[in-house]
């Protein structure tokens, strides 16, 4: 059985996904929020494996 792929309603509006993440980024620039400003993931649940993994990022220089 093929899948059908999903078009959008005549009436339905297309969201271009570049142009809304600049209006974002515009709007948090506006409002002074800064990555500073949003709360991270504290990590109590995440597996060895994706420990493992920011480990290596960060060693490899990365900042996740």
């Amino acid at each position: 059985m093929a899948l059908k792929i999903s078009q959008p309603e005549q009436d339905e509006p297309v969201i271009d996904m570049a142009e809304l993440g600049a209006r974002i980024a515009r709007r948090r620039a506006e409002l002074g929020i800064t990555d500073a400003d949003q709360p991270r993931n504290s990590g109590t649940r995440r597996t060895a494996s994706k420990k493992a993994l920011l480990k290596a990022i960060k060693d490899a220089g990365g900042n996740w």
